[in-house]
């Protein structure tokens, strides 16, 4: 960090100089971060130790406990970056979808893809669902905004008829648990060594919405 009162920059504004202290920090903890929702999504949270994260990143432990204080701490972190990517990436998948099924469809792709390129975020959200409070109570409030829409957008299809009329909150549980846990059978797959191939995840995808659509859709009145 540096001070300036040169041309055009106020006297005593604070000017962060390219990689300065401040920006190898971030670039330091953004590495943890990594490296810890790499190891929680995939050997679990109790199987990762600071050492080990540590060691992988070549840093001291000592180094990892300046940005987080404690291992839970890191957690927490690590749930929020992760709820974050996640709320983007549905967020996007959204933005190209049409109205109606096809925003279900839309997000079970989203899934899917989440599933083959990113497993570890869908690996922490089973994790912390295991663990129970107090990590899953983080992940259930940082996803509160998108749930709740998802909650009104099945309530308001079921209003204009043209998804069958249940309880909307029981709904997109279900609908969660099923796709959550047919998606991150490929992460199970790979957790005892056998690498799934793209096509059995394409059947897989395509045998789920059909599924998704006969449960959720109303019959068209003949």
């Amino acid at each position: 960090m540096a001070t300036s009162g040169g041309a055009g920059t106020p006297a005593g504004t604070t000017i962060e100089r390219p990689g300065g202290r401040a920006a190898r920090g971030r670039e330091t903890d953004d590495r943890i971060l990594a490296a810890a929702l790499q190891s929680f999504g995939t050997k679990g949270y109790e199987a990762t130790s600071l050492d080990q994260l540590a060691g992988e990143l070549g840093v001291t432990k000592q180094t990892i406990l300046y940005h987080h204080s404690s291992k839970a701490a890191l957690l927490d972190a690590v749930i929020d970056r992760a709820t974050a990517d996640l709320t983007a990436t549905f967020d996007e998948a959204l933005r190209g979808a049409g109205p109606g099924w096809e925003r279900v469809e839309a997000l079970v792709r989203s899934v899917f893809r989440l599933a083959l390129r990113r497993p570890e975020l869908l690996g922490l959200v089973r994790e912390v669902s295991r663990l129970g409070a107090p990590a899953s109570t983080r992940v259930a409030e940082n996803l509160e905004p998108m749930v709740r829409r998802a909650r009104a957008f099945l309530a308001a299809e079921m209003d204009a008829g043209r998804m069958r009329r249940s309880d909307p909150a029981l709904v997109l549980v279900s609908a969660y648990s099923t796709v959550l846990g047919v998606a991150t059978e490929v992460e199970v797959l790979r957790a005892v060594g056998i690498e799934p191939s793209l096509r059995a995840t394409v059947v897989r995808r395509r045998e789920l919405l059909a599924f998704l659509r006969s449960a959720l859709v109303a019959p068209t009145p003949s």
